[in-house]
């Protein structure tokens, strides 16, 4: 079956387009392959669960009206 005859096919749209499928092919773990894997999968995953742990009872965001958010300020006054 034929292409769309009203569609012109760009050669480097399409070169673009087979090289973006066969990347996975092409692969190799480099220096900087590796950097950008341990940022990406555990130092950034890491810094959001410490900060997650850290503040998770700072605020009680089940306050009434007109009660401050943190604990700490209601006791206080």
């Amino acid at each position: 079956m034929a292409g769309n005859p009203l569609v012109k096919e760009d050669p480097a749209i399409e070169r673009w387009n087979r090289m973006r499928e066969d990347a996975y092919l092409h692969f190799r773990w480099t220096r900087r392959t590796v950097q950008s894997a341990v940022v990406g999968f555990i130092v950034v995953p890491g810094i959001v669960y410490y900060l997650a742990s850290k503040y998770q009872y700072k605020y009680d965001w089940q306050q009434r009206k007109g009660q401050p958010l943190m604990p700490s300020a209601a006791k206080q006054e």
